[in-house]
């Protein structure tokens, strides 16, 4: 399956690599041995993380962006590669246009120590242009910033 969005999306992978990374599940998009923080993204929500990963370095914040095409394809890769692949010792926090169900097996449960956070829709949906959609349920660049910084906090 070949799905297209339908909003502009930045270019991600600016450097060529003949492997399928997608092939995994989820790969590391932005590496950082310092981060902090790893924010998780499905399709055209990695450019918000990585805007968000913008906004955090300009206060110090060290983050780690991985991109997460495929859940079911990542939980078939062995436990090493998916721990390193999350980023261990990071809080994660999920952003997807969507609902979080499913994303606490990445991010944590909201209930526990250390947890994480997810930006997307926590109730159904809304037509309409996609940026005015986005900032409707505040999946901006911003509030993932402001989820990290939460997150990171409790931690």
């Amino acid at each position: 399956l070949i799905a297209f969005s339908r909003q502009d999306v930045v270019t991600a992978r600016t450097v060529h690599t003949a492997d399928n990374l997608s092939a995994k599940g989820a790969y590391e998009l932005v590496g950082d041995p310092k981060a902090r923080v790893t924010f998780l993204a499905t399709g055209s929500e990695v450019g918000l993380a990585l805007e968000a990963r913008a906004l955090l370095a300009a206060e110090g914040i060290a983050a780690r962006i991985v991109s997460m095409p495929c859940w079911a394809l990542f939980e078939e890769q062995t436990g090493e590669y998916r721990d390193r692949v999350l980023g261990p010792g990071t809080v994660k926090v999920g952003i997807e246009a969507a609902s979080p169900l499913g994303w606490d097996r990445y991010i944590g449960s909201p209930h526990m120590a250390g947890s994480g956070a997810f930006v997307g829709m926590h109730s159904f949906g809304a037509s309409g242009p996609y940026k005015d959609v986005y900032r409707h349920f505040a999946i901006t660049p911003e509030a993932a910033a402001d989820a990290a910084r939460q997150a990171l906090k409790k931690a």
